[in-house]
């Protein structure tokens, strides 16, 4: 395996291409990742005086067989950035051959079946007879709890509502909708429009533009399916 320093914008001193192969231990490497062909060090240096405190970085590249991995670290020393960017290298290199060790293991004959799952692994998750996740209080042998809140029924990890609050609000034109929201300082506002005498809500577009929605029943529909609804954009 060849180590192979180079400079951008700068010069590498010798000094500094020991240190490299010294703290790049091979033999180390090699044992996490045999398949390992090469390694690229690029030192670069910021001249930029208001980045003195990362003014020298340091660039690892690992090239194998296998994905090729990166690890970079800057500082006020090349010494220290290198001595982070090792850290960071090896760490990886720890986390791919883990990757590895447990595909090979999942490859073998230590599988779990599927309906041996909630048996054989504790609080594992289990899949009702349609193939989907069952919800967690039917996992634990239980029913979900209703409460109520406000005008609404939830059961179990439902829509949670913070606040209910009714206003009275007489009817009012788009301008003065368009006022009052400037007032209150918010995005969008909630009216009774004075000529349509519809439930209508103002909002903020991009820059200065607004948009508004009116909301007419629909003669068709006596209540609404699940999840009907509108959003503001557009």
């Amino acid at each position: 395996m060849d180590i192979v320093v180079k400079g951008r914008k700068t010069e590498v001193p010798e000094r500094f291409r020991k240190h490299v192969v010294d703290k790049l231990k091979l033999d180390k490497i090699q044992k996490i990742d045999a398949k390992v062909i090469r390694l690229d060090v690029e030192v670069s240096r910021e001249p930029n005086p208001r980045q003195a405190d990362r003014s020298d970085r340091v660039e690892i590249t690992l090239r194998s067989r296998g994905p090729v991995i990166r690890a970079e670290a800057a500082a006020a020393d090349p010494y220290v950035a290198l001595d982070l960017a090792t850290e960071k290298l090896e760490t990886r290199l720890r986390k791919q051959h883990d990757k590895r060790v447990c595909a090979r293991k999942g490859n073998g004959h230590h599988r779990v079946p599927a309906h041996d799952v909630a048996v054989t692994v504790p609080n594992a998750a289990r899949v009702g007879e349609d193939g989907r996740l069952a919800p967690r209080e039917e996992q634990a042998g239980q029913e979900p709890p209703t409460i109520r809140v406000g005008p609404l029924e939830v059961q179990g990890e439902g829509p949670l509502v913070v606040r209910e609050k009714t206003h009275a609000a007489a009817p009012m034109s788009l301008d003065q909708a368009l006022y009052e929201m400037e007032l209150v300082g918010h995005d969008f506002y909630l009216f009774v429009d004075s000529e349509s005498k519809l439930p209508s809500v103002v909002y903020r577009r991009h820059g200065y533009d607004y948009g508004v929605i009116h909301l007419e029943p629909d003669p068709f529909v006596e209540e609404a399916p699940q999840g009907a609804g509108d959003a503001l954009g557009g």
